[in-house]
């Protein structure tokens, strides 16, 4: 699927806004107080601004979102990169960015764009993006090679992605990962060596411990060179560490 071809869905989803947007009348939604109540409790352990820091997003970057449910990351990356940057909020779910776009309206955060995806391809325009965010949601991709694959086809060289995904043990079935809403770290680097992608760094998770869920945090790099080859004089990056969140209370996102 071409970048544009997801403009096709633009009728579809300003329906879906329309709907978001008229369900309840502004101001002072119950449901804009719920999902302002998670989200403050989600920062208290997800600490956003550190993983925007660890994949070098800054004023003016291009990034996405995939799997980008209720927006949180969206807007979060939105406020970092500005309005000279560019946010690609994604989803297969129709209704969750018909949200995002209706948040984003009532806002005004023009730097934020809904991209309707697909199961194999999120739509992302090629080799336009300096980094990609994947919150919680690689673990949900049956397509994954082919998500890699248009990942990387996405990202500028050198471009960076990040996957934060709900941690659990190597060894069983792939379909038992997306039952069960979570995957092993050692199966996602697997999938990005793969593709093509190097591990720039495999920074501290994040725990919440009331909730008997730890995350892990991967950043792959795409190669600089079309093999990955390095130039003379490349010097790689090392590990950087963050430090790992152990927070009493809070809450998660599926």
């Amino acid at each position: 699927m071409t970048p544009f071809a997801t403009r096709n869905a633009l009728p579809r989803l300003m329906a879906a806004l329309l709907l978001a947007a008229v369900a309840v009348p502004w101001p002072a939604r119950p449901e804009e107080e719920s999902v302002e109540k998670k989200w403050a409790e989600r920062d208290a352990w997800q600490h956003p601004a550190e993983v925007m820091d660890a994949l070098g997003v800054k004023p003016g970057s291009v990034v996405a979102d995939v799997g980008c449910g209720d927006g949180y990351f969206t807007f979060h990356l939105a406020s970092r990169v500005g309005p000279g940057g560019k946010v690609y909020a994604e989803d297969v779910d129709i209704k969750v960015l018909g949200k995002v776009s209706a948040r984003a309206f009532k806002e005004g955060v023009t730097q934020i764009e809904a991209v309707e995806g697909v199961k194999d391809d999120p739509g992302l325009p090629d080799g336009a993006l300096d980094a990609v965010l994947v919150v919680d949601a690689y673990h949900e991709m049956e397509k994954f090679d082919a998500m890699l694959a248009a990942i990387d086809r996405a990202l500028k060289p050198g471009g960076e992605l990040g996957i934060i995904d709900r941690k659990t043990e190597p060894g069983q079935p792939r379909t038992s990962y997306l039952e069960h809403h979570r995957i092993p770290p050692e199966l996602v680097r697997e999938d990005a060596a793969r593709n093509g992608f190097e591990l720039l760094r495999d920074a501290p998770g994040f725990k919440v411990p009331d909730k008997s869920r730890e995350y892990f945090f991967l950043i792959f790099r795409k190669p600089l060179t079309p093999q990955g080859l390095k130039p003379q004089g490349f010097r790689t990056t090392g590990t950087a560490r963050l430090p790992t969140r152990i927070v009493g209370t809070g809450s998660a996102v599926d």
